[in-house]
């Protein structure tokens, strides 16, 4: 068949549409088999579809529409196809030996490495660059194939930035002395302007308004003290670093905290499916990262069997995934109970909202030093607030309090989390 149809595939059990992102190769252009050809936003992470046959492209979605799982995208025209493979270069080769010049390897040009990726921003990248008014053209991509990464696209925005203040600072016109003590135009600015929402945005706030309506959410407080991990974190810190490669941080150690007390208190370790309770018998624990896209809870497995620097491994592996959206599908799935950090940004306290279908999930906040009583005299000690968040349809309050009380008291004597006493 000279045509074939190339249709949205099956990307997982739960994914029935996904939103039309961008196009990687022009309308019309001649691709070649396996070369991505545009890529697409589903719930959970974004993905690259390939040509499946070399010919001619024609486009038949749009950029930023939403298709349902199966829905024609583009047409290739088999007939159009090369009579080489794109990739292998043949092509070139035999058309430089045509001309009875020197080899292709001296005489071919820079073009010949270049591919759809080459000059095109990332989303991220292209969004930046779109706020900075720089013209993608003008970046140099430093990322595969010559891709503008969202580094180059801030590099890009910045010195374009530094460029426009220098020809501010200098010496101000007759005109512009009359005016410098008026408000600037933007104080009194109308502007408005209207963007879709992403999908992976779309089903983070449907998921969340869900867990709000659909749960018995609850929210219980405690506070810590963090004098005696940060005082094992700065004893053994260059240690640590120097054996395996990375720093502890208190993720770790908290995640091995809620790890070890996740099994002994089943109930906030388990989930409600129908009328059914399903019980966990091993920890994975979410870790909510900040996207640019939004907040992704990707789930380590087993932690309560890591090592505090095998988990400190897998959280950079997958910060660094989320952040340059290329987490699969396969790491965005499971987990059987959640913790999100608000403190790196500041927040002292909050109440955070359950990641469905798990029942809880724990909240650490900034570490602040305040005055405590300790054995009878006032202390100034780091202290941290803890929030837990949990399904009442599943955990009782006693429970609740009690699941809190066992990770402040395995952060606060850490030598016992250590000794798994």
């Amino acid at each position: 068949m000279p045509v074939i149809e190339l249709k949205i595939p099956n990307l997982g059990e739960s994914i029935s549409s996904v939103t039309f992102s961008k196009w990687l190769k022009p309308n019309g252009s001649t691709v070649g088999l396996d070369e991505p050809l545009c890529e697409i936003e589903t719930e959970k992470a974004n993905q690259e579809l390939s040509a499946d046959s070399a010919g001619k492209l024609t486009w038949v979605a749009q950029e930023g529409e939403d298709l349902q799982v199966g829905a024609l995208f583009a047409k290739i025209d088999t007939d159009a196809a090369p009579s080489a493979p794109i990739a292998s270069g043949e092509g070139v080769s035999s058309q430089q030996s045509a001309a009875s010049g020197p080899p292709a390897s001296a005489t071919a040009p820079d073009t010949s490495t270049s591919n759809y990726a080459t000059g095109t921003p990332s989303p991220a990248a292209a969004k930046i660059l779109a706020e900075g008014n720089v013209p993608p053209a003008s970046v140099p991509g430093t990322g595969r194939d010559g891709r503008i990464t969202k580094e180059d696209a801030v590099k890009a925005a910045d010195s374009q930035q530094s460029t426009v203040n220098s020809q501010q600072s200098m010496a101000p016109s007759p005109q512009s002395l009359v005016t410098s003590h008026q408000s600037p135009v933007t104080s009194f600015s109308r502007n408005e302007r209207r963007e879709k929402m992403s999908r992976m945005r779309r089903t983070i706030a449907k998921r969340l308004v869900s867990a709000k309506n659909n749960t018995a959410m609850l929210t219980t407080f405690n506070e810590v003290d963090m004098s005696a991990v940060m005082a094992l974190r700065e004893k053994y810190q260059d240690a640590f670093v120097k054996k395996y490669g990375i720093k502890l941080g208190f993720m770790s150690i908290f995640a091995k905290a809620c790890a070890k007390a996740l099994l002994e208190m089943p109930d906030v370790n388990a989930s409600l499916d129908g009328d059914d309770i399903i019980y966990h018998d091993y920890a994975d624990i979410s870790i909510a990262i900040s996207t640019p896209t939004g907040l992704v809870v990707p789930p380590i497995r087993n932690v309560e069997s890591l090592h505090f620097a095998a988990f400190e491994l897998k959280v950079k592996e997958l910060s660094v995934k989320a952040r340059d959206g290329k987490l699969s599908l396969e790491e965005m799935s499971g987990g059987t109970f959640t913790i999100t950090n608000g403190g790196i940004f500041g927040s002292l306290m909050s109440t955070p909202i359950i990641n469905e279908p798990q029942s809880a999930i724990l909240g650490m906040h900034a570490i602040k030093d305040r005055p405590i009583a300790v054995d009878g005299e006032v202390k100034i000690r780091p202290m941290m607030y803890l929030a837990l968040s949990y399904d009442h349809r599943i955990i009782d309050g006693s429970t609740s309090v009690t699941f809190l009380v066992k990770v402040k008291n395995l952060i606060e004597d850490p030598t016992s989390l250590l000794l798994d006493l």
